[in-house]
């Protein structure tokens, strides 16, 4: 059986067979690798991808508002608006009829 083979441009391959007789073993090996890619029959049909750490900041915590949102919200004309997590959860929530 063959290892993963690298490509030109340093990518590793293996095929739908050795990812079937040792998922586990490709999966935890992408993190050490980078992207594997997936092959049958020479052709790439899947890839394997490490999971990007996440940020340690939201995105809407580290957002920067625009100057002309600044002074909309200093102006006093934006009223609270409706938390949308509640509705979210009442609709999941109720009965399905």
């Amino acid at each position: 059986m063959r290892e993963a083979s690298d490509t030109v441009c340093h990518m590793k391959t293996i095929t739908i067979r050795e990812l079937h007789e040792k998922t586990g073993q490709w999966v935890r090996k992408v993190s050490e690798l980078g992207e594997i890619h997936v092959s049958d029959r020479g052709k790439t049909i899947a890839k394997i991808v490490p999971q990007a750490p996440a940020h340690e900041v939201p995105y809407f915590a580290r957002r920067k508002l625009t100057p002309a949102f600044q002074k909309l919200m200093k102006s006093g004309k934006l009223r609270g608006g409706t938390d949308s997590t509640g509705i979210i959860s009442q609709d999941r929530d109720r009965p399905i009829e």
